[in-house]
């Protein structure tokens, strides 16, 4: 993996990424995290659904930008398949979010007329895990980069939230982190293998109880995190 690909897995990147907990936050607010092993179940079970389909979707993205080199790859229907795949509102404008605020980095960083084409497709903002496949793409990666990215960051950002939220030990939160590495790798090689089938095949696994804290979470009063 190439320096630049380093650079859209840091936490430091300027594109807004400390504003969400991916789903933490209401998880905590409901008492169904209070520690580090309940940290990590929650870990594990948003790996398996909302990790797999992001990280599917990045590498989709990544595999149609790098098939065609110029304009775009019919960005809005890959766009629909996300939406398709994120049931709850709070979540879509969540990830539209994200989507907008990584292009603007993307666009600076990596110029290419795809993520120009991208933003076009998408008005209110393209999904986050689009953006992040495009913008691997036009930083020399392949959708086993894009898919490796996104799944190491439907986890360790809701880890680094747990820090803020909950105080935990951060050589702890570390360390359930590193005993899920395998998890990691296994969901990128298996988004990574469906990143060149048809977009309708792509994995769909539902995490209702995600969704529904998105939801309560939008209604809060008060909140650290925007997701």
């Amino acid at each position: 993996m190439n320096a630049s690909l380093l650079l859209l897995a840091d936490s430091r990147l300027p594109a807004g990424g400390h504003a969400h907990s991916g789903g933490l936050e209401p998880a905590v607010a409901a008492g169904a995290v209070t520690d580090v092993d309940e940290l990590a179940d929650f870990l594990r079970g948003r790996l398996a659904t909302a990790g797999l389909v992001a990280a599917a979707l990045a590498a989709a993205a990544c595999a149609a930008l790098a098939d065609r080199t110029e304009g775009g790859p019919g960005w809005a229907g890959l766009d629909r398949e996300a939406d398709a795949r994120t049931p709850s509102p709070a979540q879509r404008r969540a990830s539209r979010a994200q989507g907008r605020s990584l292009l603007r980095v993307a666009r600076a960083a990596w110029p290419h007329s795809s993520l120009d084409a991208l933003g076009s497709a998408a008005p209110d903002g393209p999904h986050h895990p689009l953006v992040l496949g495009a913008a691997a793409a036009s930083a020399g990666g392949g959708p086993a980069d894009a898919a490796a990215i996104a799944a190491y960051g439907a986890v360790t950002g809701p880890a680094s939230a747990a820090v803020r939220l909950l105080g935990l030990d951060p050589l702890a939160v570390n360390r359930a982190l590193a005993a899920l590495a395998p998890r990691v790798d296994a969901v990128a090689a298996e988004a990574a293998g469906c990143a060149r089938g048809p977009w309708s095949g792509l994995p769909a696994p539902s995490a209702p109880l995600l969704d529904l804290h998105a939801e309560n979470h939008l209604r809060s009063d008060l909140r650290l995190f925007e997701s």
